[in-house]
């Protein structure tokens, strides 16, 4: 895996007794929103916040074996099968899960390294595979309590609390070669890693009274306003303030593009990066609620991110021009653009992919919450990487995100027409670029391509899960049985569909993903629970719930 540039858009890189027990909640977007848009609901199950710790819930209805559909113990045999893989990158005396592993699962083939979203990963994964019935509750606290220590003592921006993005699994020492390569390292410290981090720390403090006070402890010396950066003279910076990309606490590698200050006037001075997140349908948005949810950053924050950028000339560079109209929100006005896709209107995402639009909606209940813009948005995003697989590039499969490349390295697999980005992040080998014009500003160069030998990654139709169980889970078993993208530890991470090339290996990340997503469909919601506490819901629900999005029917 090649070092993730902290200047460049991301790659990829989660009950205590001060915690109220919520109240009975559905989690899914309910029928009223699902019409609006001209879709069919997911069927609502017995899935709801019902008090931690949470409960080995039997099957919704609609994914029991007998249903003629779609069969839960299948299901249960690949979070079994998934879990084992993580067991197999988890160092057994740091607890520390590698960040992948190839098909061998044999220790000495692990990465050498980890990062705090990996870290995260696990943590969430052991909660649900307690709560599938795969491990004891016992076993489930001694994990977690062997992860959580080595977290406690790992060097770390101390002022902050925050973690560096690469740790050696096996010592918990802070990278500084790469363990392939020995190429430099520079320590940096990652707002988006450390939010999934920061989110997994919650889901233990609510699911796991043995490993809830560590993970408190961990979780309270976090400083999320650290990242936080409201001075709108910085370039790029809109009113309402944006993320930083991270930062470096000592002198940043030669070509660094940034500049030195404090956010939070603890400590010596960092090295900021000029990069900021700024598009909503992104991963990033969980640091977001992570530093909206402890009072560090204002909820006028969510709102200063594009949904798409304007729809003007002056910036015609996209590949798509949006349609929508602007609208104001806690005094910041905010352009609801869509993208039209097949008949619907999306609010797109930097690349397209699946987990940009879903991984912080395996955490907080946003369709629930903002039925008029995620509970919308995220029925339409799945149904169109559906469609973009099935019908319009004709791939028989579906599901893209950023993964392993078949071919071998790491890619960003993802629906072009889904992105903002017009580097694209695309569905096929080949780099099919999909370009419609921008209106009247520019024309099209590729308006209507053919595609090729397209990359499905599992974790995205485990994402999609959540959204459309059977499509979904239908999808997945035609990818185990047809295309044999499958092993002792679980999924593959990605499978090209013409040619049957495999990426035989698994990434904890993208195995985390999975777990959290069986979780919330077999197991109650446990993750979803677990994190969105009764002071959660106070904090997030009137921030992202009085949004309109300008997603629906074209």
């Amino acid at each position: 895996m090649a070092t993730p540039s902290p200047d460049s858009r991301p790659t990829l890189s989660l009950p205590a007794p001060s915690l109220p027990t919520p109240t009975r909640r559905q989690l899914l977007v309910g029928a009223t929103a699902a019409a609006a848009v001209g879709l069919t609901a997911p069927r609502a199950s017995a899935s709801t916040y019902a008090g931690a710790p949470a409960r080995a819930a039997g099957a919704p209805a609609h994914l029991r074996g007998d249903s003629g559909t779609v069969d839960a113990a299948r299901i249960r045999t690949w979070a079994a099968d998934t879990w084992r893989s993580l067991v197999a990158m988890t160092d057994p005396g740091t607890g520390l899960p590698a960040d992948n592993i190839p098909e061998s699962l044999a220790a000495q083939d692990r990465s050498g390294y980890t990062s705090p979203t990996n870290i995260g990963g696990l943590l969430w994964s052991t909660v649900v595979a307690r709560d599938l019935g795969i491990i004891s509750r016992g076993e489930c606290t001694s994990r977690l309590l062997r992860t959580l220590r080595t977290v406690d003592r790992l060097e770390h921006h101390t002022p902050s609390g925050m973690f560096y993005n690469w740790y050696d699994e096996a010592t918990g020492e802070v990278l500084t070669t790469w363990p392939d390569d020995g190429n430099r390292v520079y320590p940096f410290l990652s707002s988006v890693d450390n939010g999934w981090l920061g989110a997994a720390l919650r889901v233990v403090m609510s699911a796991d009274p043995g490993a809830a006070p560590l993970a408190r402890r961990i979780f309270g010396r976090m400083r999320w306003d650290m990242f936080y950066d409201a001075d709108t003279s910085h370039p790029g910076v809109r009113p309402g303030g944006l993320i930083h990309g991270g930062f470096y606490d000592a002198p940043p590698p030669p070509g660094f593009s940034g500049y030195t200050g404090n956010h939070i006037g603890v400590g010596p001075d960092v090295w900021y990066t000029n990069h900021h997140y700024d598009t909503t349908v992104s991963e990033t948005r969980i640091t977001s609620y992570l530093g909206i949810l402890t009072g560090q950053i204002p909820g006028k924050q969510y709102y200063a991110m594009w949904r798409t950028f304007p729809a003007s000339c002056d910036w015609a560079w996209p590949e798509t021009q949006p349609v929508g109209e602007a609208r104001t929100y806690d005094g910041i006005e905010v352009f609801e653009g869509a993208y039209t896709y097949r008949g619907m209107r999306i609010v797109p995402g930097w690349g397209g992919s699946m987990f940009e639009e879903l991984m912080p909606d395996m955490f907080v209940p946003e369709s629930s919450w903002a039925p008029r813009s995620w509970g919308l948005n995220h029925l339409l995003h799945v149904r169109a990487q559906r469609e973009h697989g099935l019908l319009e590039a004709g791939y028989g499969y579906w599901g893209f995100s950023p993964s392993s490349n078949p071919a071998g390295g790491y890619r960003e697999y993802g629906v072009d027409q889904l992105g903002m980005n017009p580097d694209g992040y695309f569905s096929d080998q080949e780099k099919t670029n999909v370009d419609a014009g921008f209106g009247d500003c520019r024309e099209g160069t590729n308006p209507h391509p053919s595609f090729g030998d397209g990359v499905v990654t599992p974790h995205a139709s485990f994402l999609a899960m959540m959204h459309e169980p059977q499509q979904a889970a239908a999808n997945l078993a035609r990818i185990q049985d047809e295309l044999g993208a499958y092993g002792r530890g679980g999924f593959f991470d990605a499978v090209a569909v013409r040619s049957g090339t495999v990426a035989r290996r698994y990434l904890s990340l993208d195995q985390a993903m999975v777990m959290g997503s069986i979780g919330n469909v077999l197991a109650d919601n446990v993750i979803r629970r677990a994190f969105s506490t009764r002071d959660v819901e106070r904090a997030l629900r009137p921030v992202l719930g009085v949004e309109e999005f300008g997603a629906g029917p074209a």
